[in-house]
């Protein structure tokens, strides 16, 4: 199922789900299912009960009626990590450091701004005085149920569904605020965008993969954890032009790794939290220290699109 929030002609904010090329309104559907996504996530397993007793439903918009906005506006936190080995040799090469050897002892993560959050086709303002804005495309986990010191094994149980995320980056704040060791601040809280749906956990089955050492690129080492993958094309466009064409497969540090990671401790994951995979290889422009293209300048339109999610738009001001 693919879950969407959405403005409808009214102008009221609610929730439902895509088929094809119209959407269901849950709330008109059954009332008594509720008309905001955080809401749905806390009881999901009680609401898809409901929705699965109602059988088949006349879709109540066309895509064209109703405005898509970031499917969940107010996670209650945002984990972003580094999942992937070819953006982290990628990047350090551009920064002109090595990969710390606890990367690949630990999947590292920071909080990001959970209120900053966009959605499809929203507007990225460019931060002032910004000359080196970026694009990081990513893969984001929605949990779906309270967990603490969570194992690999059963991470899967606390997922609820899976989001395309641009992790915009503005390259010069951070390069100056990074020379403190306090981990990324407002290069990077300015804007999460997520979208243009949440798919639920179900959908992704059929993708499900895993890894072995002919399979996975020889130049990047070899993952301890080789299940938990999906066989997923990742690309971004700019302007209609593709600078990076991925696969989440290639991903070191899974998602079950990452949930394991940040509830360790006694820490809880809370349903509406989301964590970020970490930029595919290729998928900012700092990789190619912007050869591939000049930095992001107002006007220009991004494109993410994860394969079984669909397209992430939004326009730079």
């Amino acid at each position: 199922m693919k879950l969407v929030t959405f403005i409808n002609r009214e102008g009221n904010t609610r929730i439902g789900w895509i088929e094809g090329t119209q959407v269901v309104d849950m709330n008109l559907a059954e009332a008594s299912l509720p008309t905001d996504m955080l809401s749905f996530i806390d009881n999901h397993e009680e609401y898809f009960k409901t929705i699965k007793a109602l059988g088949d439903i006349a879709p109540h918009y066309s895509l064209g009626e109703v405005t898509l906005i970031a499917p969940l506006p107010n996670p209650r936190s945002f984990r972003d990590y580094i999942g992937f080995e070819q953006h982290m040799l990628n990047a350090s090469k551009s920064f002109g450091h090595t990969v710390g050897e606890a990367w690949y002892e630990m999947p590292i993560f920071y909080f990001t701004n959970h209120h900053g959050v966009y959605g499809p086709n929203d507007e990225i303002k460019r931060p002032e005085k910004e000359t080196k804005l970026d694009i990081e495309l990513e893969m984001a986990v929605i949990i779906g149920k309270k967990g603490k010191d969570i194992k690999i094994e059963d991470a899967d149980d606390y997922i609820f569904g899976y989001t395309v995320f641009n992790d915009w980056t503005a390259r010069a704040i951070q390069k100056r605020e990074m020379t403190v060791p306090l981990g990324p601040h407002k290069g990077k809280d300015f804007a999460n965008a997520i979208g243009p749906c949440i798919v639920t956990k179900d959908e992704f089955e059929q993708y499900r993969c895993s890894i072995n050492r002919e399979s996975h690129p020889e130049h990047l080492a070899m993952p301890k954890h080789t299940g938990s993958r999906f066989d997923l094309k990742m690309t971004a466009k700019i302007n209609g032009e593709t600078i990076c064409e991925g696969n989440y497969k290639t991903v070191h540090w899974s998602f079950p790794e990452m949930m394991q990671r940040a509830s360790e401790n006694n820490v809880s994951l809370m349903p509406g939290d989301i964590l970020g995979s970490g930029t595919v290889g290729w998928g900012s422009l700092i990789e190619n220290n912007f050869s591939v293209h000049r930095p992001l300048e107002p006007g220009d339109v991004v494109e993410l699109e994860i394969e079984g999610i669909g397209v992430l738009k939004n326009t730079v001001i």
